[in-house]
Order: structure tokens, then sequence, then C-alpha cells
């Protein structure tokens, strides 16, 4: 019965034909993503769950902590007042957020929103994930790493320089946070920084639309932004 079943699962991915898209090197452009034939209109290609996500600041009240989804009437607070759409993804942030919420992040997100920037709060939420238990400090060095100025490495000195501190101030033991080193920052901000993707919901009516337009002129579009493994595999790659 087992072999039956076996074999049906195969005949039945046969049918179904090869993944509808591939990812391959061009022969000028570094790494893409190609059909592998004919898709239709509304054809499912693939899902990911994020590695590492974090919502837009200006939304961390109004947007899944967990999953980025949007409040929708009345949602799940958590005791430090994030929304969570669900208890699966309450439980899910359990570990990192217990670990986020036990620091004074004032000084850190005071730093981040003079100077316009949003790729430290996907550092910041990895390195509470990296405390908990919930990921690997090295899990992004699989992705492609960002080619930095100099000027910029001296700004990621100053945020790791923050951040360090916070959680200094905040009475993490050294062996908890022994990974956080200045290296270990700016080499996950340069991953962070080119294979991040910025989300966005898709509009479900007339008004939706409307309030991403705004949302769009007044550059506050997204609800937060994502690092996958497989589609930031598609995103792009830029070799020499």
């Amino acid at each position: 019965m087992l072999l039956r079943r076996c074999l049906l699962s195969t005949a039945a991915a046969a049918a179904r034909g090869p993944p509808p898209i591939r990812v391959d090197l061009t022969e000028s452009a570094g790494r893409g993503v190609f059909a592998t034939r004919p898709i239709p209109t509304g054809e499912f290609l693939h899902s990911a769950q994020p590695l590492v996500c974090h919502p837009s600041p200006s939304l961390l009240h109004e947007v899944c902590y967990s999953c980025l989804r949007r409040k929708a009437g009345a949602g799940r607070a958590s005791s430090g007042g994030y929304y969570f759409c669900s208890d699966a993804c309450r439980e899910h942030a359990k570990g990192f957020h217990d670990v986020e919420k036990n620091a004074d992040w004032s000084s850190f997100e005071d730093h981040c929103s003079s100077r316009g920037l949003k790729y430290p709060y996907m550092v910041k939420r990895l390195a509470c994930m990296v405390i908990s238990g919930a990921a690997n400090a090295d899990c992004l060095n699989i992705l492609q790493p960002a080619r930095l100025h100099q000027g910029t490495l001296i700004e990621m000195e100053e945020e790791f320089e923050v951040l360090k501190s916070t959680f200094r101030k905040a009475g993490f033991q050294e062996e908890v946070t022994t990974f956080l080193t200045k290296e270990w920052y700016v080499n996950v901000l340069t991953r962070i920084r080119i294979n991040t993707f910025r989300i966005e919901l898709v509009a479900k009516s007339y008004e939706d639309l409307l309030s991403s337009a705004a949302a769009s002129v007044s550059c506050d579009a997204s609800v937060g932004n994502a690092v996958y493994m497989l589609p930031s595999f598609y995103n792009h790659d830029c070799p020499p």
C-alpha cells in the first residue's frame, strides 16, 4: 500500500510538470529567475517564510509584530503593546519578543530615527532571535553581501555601539551575547541591505487602493521588511 501511494505521488508530481521557475546565471548580469514553461495568469509560484522581518517603525502597533499582517479591528496586543494577528504569531514570537521587551530601546530608536535608518531594526530583531535560540547567528551567511564604502562602515560601527550598549545596560550576560561583535553586525547588515524585500500588502478594495496610493506618496507604503532564503536568491547577484 505504501509503495502504491509513493508511485501515485510520483505520478501526480510528473503530471504537474517541472517547477514553473528556476534560478540560473545570465551571461552578463549575474543570477536571475527564468520561467521553465508558460505560466498562466494566477498560477501560484512559490511560498516562503521570512528568516527575519520587522514592521515599519511608524506602523509598529498597526502591523503584526511577527508576520507583518495589518491590523483589522480588534487584535491581540501583548503586554508590550505590540499587535499580534493571531495566537500562533504571538507564540512564534514569544522567545525573541521576551528578549526585546527586557531592554530599553529608546536610544537605539532615536539613533535610527534621526538618521532615517530601517535595516538596523532587523539586525536588532535577529540579535534577539539568536539570544532566544530562535535563530543561528550565521543564518544569513549564505546570502550575497553588499559592497560598502568607508563612510558606510563608520556609520555601521556607530549603530553597533548603540545596539551593544542597549543589551549591556539591560543586563544581558556576556555569554549570551558573545556572537554580538562589530564583525557580526557588519556581516549581517551588509546582507540585509542587499537581500531585504520591502513588504507591501495587496489592496482588497477601492478604499485600500486609495490608502495605498496615499501611503506611496508619503513614502509609507510598506508594512515592513523581510529577508527570505530562496526568494532572496531570486532577488539578484552582483559579482564583479
